[in-house]
C-alpha cells in the first residue's frame, strides 16, 4: 500500500492483524480532491468512514462519494 500514489478523491485500505492490540485493524488512507491526505488506523471501515468524516467537518472539506 503506497499513499503516495494515491490519486485525489479515492481511498484505500490494508486489513491488518495487530499483536499488540490482539485484533485485526485496518490501515485506512483517503486523499481529499484537494491533495490533502488523511490516514488512520480503525478497527473497521465504518470506523475509518467516520474518522474521516470527522476530519473532513474539522478541516472544512466536502467529501465525494
Amino acid at each position: 500500500m503506497d499513499a503516495h500514489n494515491l490519486k485525489p478523491g479515492h481511498e484505500q485500505k490494508e486489513v491488518f492483524y495487530s499483536h499488540i492490540a490482539r485484533k485485526r485493524l485496518i490501515q485506512y488512507d483517503y486523499r481529499h480532491i484537494n491533495g490533502d491526505l488523511f490516514s488512520c488506523i480503525a478497527k473497521d471501515s465504518m470506523d475509518a468512514h467516520d474518522k474521516r468524516a470527522r476530519w473532513a467537518k474539522e478541516h472544512g472539506y466536502k467529501l465525494t462519494g
